[in-house]
């Protein structure tokens, strides 16, 4: 479920918020579906509770889970969450394309390196 990269240049903490967010996005964790606790989760990767609830802290703070006091975390409704991430990935493609424009590349060529990702190859 989560792995760390310790050649990673981040925090584990960071690297810990940003896996949960992938699988709460892909729906893989379901809304309102329990994360492991805190220890249980630190004793799994070997680290540090505290990295654990930093990593739980911020995901809370962005709006990906939410606790219930006694009880642990839950899984946020993600459907806004998809909506604010297809936003983000539309701002970076219009970036993109204004760099690829900037540098000479053709339209044409853009678009068929971003069909060809798709797999609609035509």
């Amino acid at each position: 479920m989560i792995v760390i990269d310790y050649r990673d240049r981040r925090p584990i903490y960071e690297q810990i918020v940003e896996r949960f967010q992938e699988l709460i996005l892909k729906n893989v964790l379901e809304p309102d579906s329990q994360l492991p606790s805190v220890r249980s989760l630190a004793m799994d990767l070997s680290i540090n509770p505290n990295t654990i609830q930093r990593a739980y802290v911020e995901l809370e703070r962005q709006g990906y889970i939410y606790s219930v006091q006694g009880k642990g975390s839950f899984v946020s409704e993600n459907e806004r969450l998809v909506l604010k991430k297809k936003e983000e990935i539309l701002d970076e493609a219009v970036k993109l394309a204004k760099v690829a424009r900037e540098f000479g590349m053709k339209k044409e060529e853009f678009i068929r390196v971003i069909i060809d990702e798709f797999g609609e190859v035509s």
